[in-house]
């Protein structure tokens, strides 16, 4: 007796690589944007400050429009939000709950779903800019400089705070890590050039603070939007110290467990 094969014979194993990172991506970025806590630090939060502090005169920001030094500062806001500290506290807790160590014995490897990660981050950014320039625009912002400069100075601020946020999820406790990340966040908001020039802080203090990730990517973003000036490479190689030393740190570093 002869059997033949039947056209929905099962196929077991596991889908094309390319097609499991998107699956994950895709899910990590519903994850994301269904976040209370997450849209609060990635949206909510940039835009009332790019609306209150570009309508209200409480801070001296030079010459010109108070929205042409704002806008730079809070697109470099929105980067750490997404990149650092949203990352690092979905992070800490999937690990916690051990979901990283469940996905570590699927057929998606691990470097896999950090690119998962990494594109989520991206995504969400992506929608992120488009709001916050959208916003900028009705409130008279006029951008200059080369959109090649302002993307590169994106994609190493990015590089940058994820490699230090996964260094802290994947080496902190859950709880550690979250009042760490909204720490550090608020810090770097105060202290990171973002609203507040660091022309107004002393000079030792500005000396240090302007070597901090988020103040060259908000001091290289107004360089090239406001000012028109070209590539900020001091900005960009303070920036490539920082994702170079973040991401080797995370790699070295980073607990599963």
């Amino acid at each position: 007796m002869t059997t033949t094969t039947g056209t929905y014979t099962p196929r077991p194993g596991a889908a094309p690589l390319g097609r499991m990172i998107a699956a994950q991506a895709v899910l990590e970025t519903k994850m994301l944007l269904r976040n209370g806590e997450q849209l609060l630090l990635t949206v909510v939060i940039p835009t009332l400050l790019l609306v209150l502090f570009s309508t209200v005169d409480i801070i001296d920001t030079g010459a010109g429009e108070a929205v042409d030094f704002l806008a730079p500062g809070v697109l470099a806001l929105a980067v750490l939000s997404t990149a650092f500290t949203g990352q690092a506290i979905a992070t800490g807790f999937e690990r916690r709950y051990g979901v990283l160590k469940r996905l570590a014995a699927s057929p998606l490897p691990r470097w896999g779903l950090m690119t998962a990660k990494t594109v989520s981050v991206l995504v969400t950014e992506v929608l992120q800019i488009v709001l916050l320039t959208v916003i900028a625009f009705a409130l008279g912002w006029s951008p200059h400089g080369s959109p090649f400069a302002v993307l590169l100075l994106l994609v190493l601020g990015t590089a940058a705070f994820s490699g230090l946020g996964l260094l802290m999820a994947g080496t902190l406790k859950a709880e550690a890590t979250l009042a760490a990340a909204n720490l550090v966040f608020l810090l770097l908001l105060v202290g990171g050039g973002v609203i507040v020039p660091l022309d107004e802080f002393p000079d030792a203090a500005r000396s240090v603070l302007g070597l901090l990730p988020i103040s060259a990517l908000s001091d290289g973003l107004r360089d090239v939007l406001q000012h028109g000036a070209g590539m900020p490479w001091g900005d960009v190689g303070i920036l490539a110290g920082w994702a170079v030393a973040g991401l080797a740190a995370a790699g070295k570093f980073f607990r599963w467990e």
